[in-house]
């Protein structure tokens, strides 16, 4: 078997489980067997696989036809001009989510304390260290097993930040930080079990932001009103919709400056509001 006609075969598997990108997927996943460009391969009719490059291909093949989705299969994503690692247990990170990195390095004051919480793989936290090596950066996570993901990101993108296991602000003092990043839950709990089948293979916890979707929304801006240094900023990552909802949430809890901006879909994603 060549590799256009192996992907070829992949793709028509694909397509009927219904991945959104089968002829994307099925060239990816033999460009990483064979560490060939996709192109490259989907125009190759005179090369032949091996047995083992043939077998390790199918069992790809198998689990991306049961949507699990691409990153976990390939154990990475990119995400601000890096590569991170990603397992099962954290939140595949997305390209909008960037957005909160570029905030904060463009605002945060020289050598401030930053806290990424709810940091999943730690994409957002790490990114920022990446960018401003001046500033002391802190990831937080409820979840043991997703710092112990972000964990193995410092590592390998050898940056010195510190990790604290914990539920929300619950682990700091008064006053701390400067700058709060958060892409909490927030897709409410009747609409998890409906998602894309790719997304509902991503941990609930990292979904679920209760019966409306604010239930985390209302403690972070609650707890950190009294995290933050005064003048400190929270930015917040919000769901689809929910702009409204959360800005008076943040106003109640006493926040002041409230600005909301829109991803490339057009859709109000960011909040940043100070303290």
């Amino acid at each position: 078997m060549t590799p256009r006609t192996a992907i070829q075969a992949a793709v028509r598997r694909l397509t009927i489980s219904g991945v959104p990108d089968p002829t994307w997927d099925a060239a990816h996943l033999l460009s990483d067997i064979l560490q060939r460009p996709a192109l490259e391969l989907r125009l190759d009719t005179d090369t032949l696989l091996t047995p083992l490059q043939e077998e390790a291909y199918e069992a790809l093949i198998c689990r991306r036809e049961k949507r699990e989705p691409l990153q976990y299969i390939e154990g990475e994503t990119d995400f601000c001009g890096h590569v991170f690692s990603v397992t099962h247990d954290v939140l595949i990170p997305r390209p909008e989510t960037e957005m909160l990195v570029a905030h904060a390095v463009h605002s945060a004051p020289n050598a401030a304390c930053v806290l990424d919480v709810c940091c999943g793989s730690g994409c957002i936290g790490l990114s920022v260290k990446l960018a401003r090596p001046d500033l002391q950066v802190v990831l937080s996570d409820i979840s043991p097993e997703a710092l112990a993901v972000a964990r193995r990101n410092a590592a390998r993108l050898s940056c010195d930040v510190t990790l604290t296991q914990g539920d929300l602000l619950t682990p700091f003092a008064a006053g701390h930080f400067a700058l709060i990043l958060a892409n909490p839950p927030y897709i409410p709990s009747g609409e998890c079990d409906h998602l894309q089948s790719e997304v509902m293979q991503e941990p609930r916890l990292a979904l679920d932001g209760g019966a409306d979707g604010l239930q985390v929304y209302r403690r972070l801006v609650q707890s950190a009103v009294t995290v933050l240094t005064p003048g400190g900023e929270l930015v917040l990552e919000l769901g689809d919709g929910e702009a409204d909802s959360v800005s008076a949430l943040a106003r109640e809890a006493g926040f002041r400056n409230l600005s909301v901006f829109p991803d490339f879909q057009g859709i109000a994603r960011m909040l940043v509001c100070r303290r």
